[in-house]
């Protein structure tokens, strides 16, 4: 796909980034069923990893700043008995 000079200062304005590469190691057994989806379905490997990545990062930042938050020294732990009395439920 080509663009003019035109578009890409329209998407630069935009804001719309362009995409970025990223090279990752896979196990034989990962490589040959994302082959095989692939294959089957017709769309680029690319495409499930991608996706997987779009569906899985929130979860796992999620989890990271879970695991933060009850590391922190001085945090304060409530039971559900005081949560409830403090929401007044």
């Amino acid at each position: 796909m080509y663009y003019t000079y035109y578009e890409m200062e329209a998407i630069k304005n935009e804001g719309f980034e362009m995409a970025k590469t990223l090279n990752v190691r896979i196990s034989d057994e990962i490589e040959r069923r994302l082959e095989d989806l692939a294959e089957k379905t017709r769309r680029p490997k690319s495409f499930y990893i991608k996706d997987m990545l779009e569906k899985y990062l929130d979860e796992y930042e999620e989890a990271y700043l879970a695991l933060e938050r009850i590391s922190e020294k001085n945090a304060r732990y409530y039971t559900s008995k005081e949560v409830k009395k403090l929401l007044e439920l």
